[in-house]
């Protein structure tokens, strides 16, 4: 009782700040001055004179709650797998056996003047590719021997081979294939989406993120935050060991009606405290408090899978008791199943120098494609027979490529073989969701280091992604300090090839 005494006199405090002074300030002066403000954070809801946005900014009852889309969408939630640090596309889908005629010789200057480099210096050896590669498929598709089990799902699948960025390390980039922009401060992709659709699942979030590889990606928790979106719509990142999202559980001595009774309490401070400034960070704050009362029951069931009949485990290479990426894609489906809107999965440890046999493309690569492939596969199949792959949005792919030429640092050769981060050339691949089956897009040039035909950048990428989910991505817009801001910011354009 104490603690809910403190709250509301630290909410009573609050009221009293400068925006409340200049709203009741008699002159009208700090009228006119709210107004600018508020219309610059993009207080002003659907309807209102200063709208311009997709839905409200200023959501009514529950923010996430399902609205439709623009236009009748062809998929209706999305699974976006992100190999951090970025795979090799000339070991697993860019087939270029030119490359392998230059192997070991020195670098043509053509390649190298006026480009930048993350870590190659002087002149590089060429490096051929390190898989065997056939084609697969009725459609022909080109995969190596990396990815076996790939090569069985070819004709669902499109590649996009021409993918091409603007950032060479590894943060910016990741922020710029998942947030628009390679500064800090930006929504998400997946914030975008849910605030653009809202959720299926009033006991779950609606955006979910399940990292996996040992470490978070170099961009950190920013690349599934909200930005100036309102913070409801940011990714709840679940642990795949322990409880699932700490602090859930009701605390020790505490039953459920008396924390129902506690969440009621705070429920309608915050609500009379809404009323007094109308604080759009009020609703999202009630929201989760909610939210977070539901999840103790709906979290937990979500993310057992001993519950899966052991074909399902074996299919996945799951072993329940460990968390993995096999065991990420799993949780994917259900939640998924469960009317998730936006499921990442972040991978760590693709980024292959050759500064180590982990960090090689010989080794490591060899290793990190191991570790996924068959749970990769597991859930497109596990989708497809459920019925949601037609209507889920299944993404793989990294922030940028590798180099066709072996990384060396300072003129010297490392010890094993690694290639560096390359932005003008890389391979992402699409599957569901109202993509084509069975479909290559895009061309790179006889060594892979340009792409030559169907050039793609990350913002058509996400472009894409919006309109599979029904949005024209230039009219999915939030208002933030005095213009209107998207995903996509002043580029992109739909790959209308690429649909179904």
């Amino acid at each position: 009782m104490n603690k809910l005494l403190h709250e509301l006199q630290q909410a009573a405090a609050e009221r009293e700040t400068r925006r409340h002074f200049l709203h009741t300030c008699s002159t009208g002066l700090g009228a006119m001055a709210l107004s600018s403000v508020l219309s610059s954070c993009g207080f002003f809801g659907k309807g209102s004179p200063q709208d311009n946005t997709v839905g409200s900014t200023q959501p009514s009852g529950e923010p996430t709650a399902p609205h439709p889309s623009q236009f009748l969408p062809k998929a209706q939630r999305v699974i976006y797998i992100h190999m951090a640090g970025s795979p090799s596309q000339l070991e697993l889908f860019d087939y270029k056996p030119e490359l392998t005629k230059y192997n070991g010789k020195d670098c043509p200057q053509a390649l190298l003047e006026g480009k930048k480099f993350a870590f190659i210096r002087g002149v590089p050896k060429m490096l051929g590719p390190q898989g065997k590669f056939a084609q697969h498929g009725q459609s022909g598709a080109w995969v190596s021997d990396y990815l076996p089990h790939l090569q069985g799902v070819v004709d669902d699948i499109t590649f996009l081979k021409a993918m091409h960025t603007d950032q060479f390390n590894h943060a910016p980039a990741q922020l710029l294939m998942h947030t628009g922009s390679a500064r800090l401060g930006r929504p998400s992709m997946g914030s975008w989406v849910t605030y653009g659709l809202g959720t299926e699942n009033d006991n779950l979030p609606g955006y979910i993120v399940l990292a996996s590889g040992g470490k978070q990606p170099d961009a950190g928790k920013s690349i599934w935050g909200s930005g100036f979106l309102p913070t409801v719509y940011q990714g709840v990142q679940c642990r795949t060991d322990g409880d699932p999202v700490l602090y859930a559980s009701d605390p020790s001595g505490m039953n459920r009606d008396v924390r129902k009774q506690t969440i009621d309490a705070i429920t309608q401070i915050n609500q009379q405290q809404y009323e007094d400034v109308k604080d759009p960070e009020i609703l999202t704050r009630i929201a989760q408090y909610e939210l977070a009362f539901r999840m103790q029951m709906s979290v937990p069931d979500a993310m057992d899978i001993k519950s899966e009949p052991q074909y399902i485990l074996d299919s996945y290479g799951v072993d329940p008791n460990k968390g993995s990426f096999a065991r990420n894609c799993l949780l994917a489906r259900r939640l998924v199943e469960r009317g998730v809107r936006f499921v990442q999965l972040f991978d760590w440890g693709w980024d292959t120098h050759g500064t180590s046999a982990d960090g090689s493309i010989d080794i490591g690569l060899h290793t990190k494609c191991k570790e996924s492939d068959q749970a990769v596969v597991a859930l497109l199949q596990d989708l497809k027979q459920r019925g949601l792959l037609d209507d889920t949005l299944v993404v793989w792919g990294g922030e940028f490529g590798r180099t066709p030429m072996q990384e060396n640092r300072d003129g010297q050769v490392l010890p094993f073989m690694g290639r560096d981060h390359h932005l003008d050339a890389f391979t992402v691949w699409m599957a569901g969701g109202g993509v084509k089956k069975g479909f290559s897009y895009g061309e790179t040039d006889d060594i892979g280091y340009y792409g030559v035909k169907d050039k793609v950048h990350v913002h058509d990428l996400q472009a894409t992604i919006l309109h599979l989910l029904g949005f024209d991505h230039t009219k999915l817009t939030y208002q933030f300090q005095g213009r209107p801001f998207r995903l996509t910011d002043v580029a992109g354009k739909v790959v209308k090839p690429i649909l179904a």
